[in-house]
């Protein structure tokens, strides 16, 4: 298992220099790695075991697993609230009496390993994009300024041409935090767009999944469904036709065991917590971003809370002299440079600021 899965490890390696968001990075690489793995585990089924046994008598068992896994099996709704081992042999298992529209038909357990992977992918797009965008910008103006241990001699250099370009592109950089913004909440709607298709994927039972999980202990007894067992049945039925030696087409009714849903079962009450949570924080991160556009006032304040060691009246004079891109980079750099070093050249560079404000006017 740990062979398996240890090449996802590339994805949760630490990054020197953070372009982006604690929450963004939730998004893009642990959610990406989480869904590639349940992919993985489902697709490993020397893992899990047979994804399908059906019980039938007087046919050989492995054609019929494979029809009835390449087709589709089904239950009878109303037999989950029946009482098990009295009325009916398992949850949502009975006679059908030739009653097709009260059959429910299962399907997706076919399609899980690659919807995981595709949406795996998909929470993956926002970085790909941003990445693209960045284009390594920030890494090279910091140019080894995380590390506070380095010659006076390299240090000025290099605080020299940091302060050199952010004066030439000064009121330049407001592209590069509109596209970033616009990645943190192409990350909400592409939550918002898989909860939506997971429960179409789940014919509606998705989005109440984890909440119904949750009450369930809390229901009478005579009244609750299992809603893991309802969504992800354990034994289902799977009819089977053949030609009988007279050339009559004979019906075989089956009996079909789905230890595969075991997993995918546990698999999906995780995602959607996590998707829940997700959600809630992404919707709460572009609320947060709105109030950094909309309110100038908030932005020294945040950038003193980043590193307390920048003088109010400093904080306030970036605020007051830069657009609002110009202030995302200020604020970027002050999480991947050195406290000491952040603090002297953002104070060299709101002097300067405010002297070139001056002499042009």
């Amino acid at each position: 298992m740990l062979k398996l899965l240890g090449g996802l490890k590339d994805y949760l390696k630490f990054q020197d220099i953070t372009t982006d968001n604690a929450i963004f990075r939730l998004h893009n690489t642990f959610t990406t790695a989480l869904l590639m793995a349940c992919s993985l585990v489902i697709t490993a089924t020397q893992y899990v075991g047979s994804p399908i046994q059906c019980i039938v008598s007087g046919l050989p068992t492995h054609p019929v697993n494979t029809f009835c896994w390449i087709t589709s099996t089904f239950t009878m709704p109303d037999a989950f609230r029946r009482q098990v081992g009295v009325e009916v042999a398992h949850p949502g298992v009975s006679n059908d009496f030739g009653d097709e529209d009260a059959k429910k038909y299962y399907t997706y357990y076919q399609w899980v390993c690659f919807v995981l992977f595709f949406q795996a992918i998909l929470c993956y797009t926002p970085k790909f994009i941003w990445d693209a965008w960045e284009g390594g910008l920030l890494r090279t103006i910091v140019m080894g300024l995380n590390i506070g241990l380095c010659h006076e001699e390299e240090k000025c250099k290099k605080k020299k041409a940091l302060l050199d370009y952010l004066l030439r592109h000064v009121r330049r950089h407001n592209m590069y935090a509109i596209r970033y913004w616009f990645c943190e909440a192409l990350c909400l709607v592409n939550i918002v767009v898989q909860l939506y298709f997971m429960n179409k994927f789940f014919d509606g039972e998705f989005l109440s999944y984890g909440w119904r999980v949750m009450t369930f202990s809390e229901q009478v007894q005579e009244d609750r469904v299992d809603p893991m067992v309802y969504i992800f049945p354990r034994v289902t039925k799977c009819t089977f036709h053949k030609y009988g030696a007279s050339g009559t087409i004979q019906k075989h009714d089956s009996l079909c065991i789905l230890p595969l849903n075991i997993v995918n079962e546990k698999t999906y009450i995780f995602i959607w917590f996590w998707f829940i949570i997700l959600l809630t924080l992404l919707s709460f991160l572009v609320m947060y971003r709105a109030i950094i556009i909309a309110c100038p006032s908030v932005r020294p304040m945040l950038l003193r809370a980043r590193n307390k060691l920048v003088p109010r009246e400093v904080a306030e004079a970036i605020a007051r002299k830069t657009d609002v891109g110009d202030w995302w980079i200020i604020y970027m750099l002050s999480r991947n440079m050195d406290p000491i070093i952040y603090r002297e050249m953002i104070t060299e560079l709101a002097k300067k600021i405010e002297t070139a404000a001056s002499n042009s006017q």
